[in-house]
């Protein structure tokens, strides 16, 4: 399905690589002018999402250059660190990339959101499930999702807000095949254009009647039921062993 976003303005944060390039892309071939902030060097706005003043002068910088935003994908990547290493400083930056720049930056554009404006949180199937040590990321992406209805409500009349969360998505473009694809139900391991088709759609008019929404878009993985000694799986906790 195509859409279009001829004379949309689109801003897109961790916009440089994986599902944020993709997302960027898929708005820009669709007709949007699309407004990039990454930590990454190159031709878009180079800044750290965590820090306030860099927000407040890319927020002046995309009205400077735009005059109004239709869409926003709040996508920048948090840092992914546990309890075995993280410290206190890793845990409040990693918050301050996933939840509080979106937070701040959705506050400093909603006053020149356009009409039938739509913002996009990126969360991640880790906001309902985890593996070890990944707590600064899930705490991340947990708080995101819950952000996003908040904000549904906050702006309801204003703009659309959902989010989504994407399991598994290879952005190396490698050919990943047997046990690491067959665990999705769909058969393969994702990738960013399959977020990037979601987005286009969420902030299209087809999806006018939906906000407040996560949408986890993992191949089906989280509702795969796997139990002890099935498939030749089996359940051997590190640390516990013989428990």
């Amino acid at each position: 399905m195509s859409y279009s976003f001829e004379g949309k303005v689109a801003v897109v944060t961790g916009g440089a690589r994986g599902i944020g390039a993709a997302i960027a892309q898929a708005f820009r071939e669709a007709g949007a002018t699309v407004h990039i902030i990454d930590i990454a060097p190159g031709d878009w706005f180079v800044g750290d999402v965590s820090d306030k003043a860099t927000l407040e002068r890319f927020a002046a910088h995309v009205i400077g250059e735009s005059g109004h935003v239709d869409v926003l994908v709040n996508n920048a990547l948090p840092r992914m660190k546990g309890l075995d290493e993280c410290t206190y400083e890793d845990f409040q930056y990693a918050l301050a990339v996933g939840v509080t720049a979106p937070f701040y930056l959705t506050k400093l554009l909603a006053p020149h959101f356009a009409a039938g404006a739509s913002v996009v949180n990126i969360a991640s199937s880790r906001d309902r499930m985890s593996q070890p040590r990944t707590e600064s990321y899930t705490a991340a992406k947990g708080g995101i999702a819950a952000l996003t209805h908040a904000l549904a409500i906050s702006l309801s009349g204003k703009a659309r807000v959902n989010s989504i969360s994407p399991g598994w998505i290879d952005t190396t473009g490698s050919d990943i095949t047997g046990a690491d694809a067959l665990q999705q139900p769909v058969g393969r391991v994702g990738k960013p254009d399959d977020i990037a088709a979601l987005a286009l759609f969420l902030c299209s008019e087809g999806a006018g009647f939906i906000t407040g929404e996560n949408i986890c878009v993992d191949g089906g993985m989280t509702k795969l039921m796997i139990y002890h000694g099935e498939h030749g799986w089996r359940y051997e906790p590190e640390g516990r062993v013989g428990v």
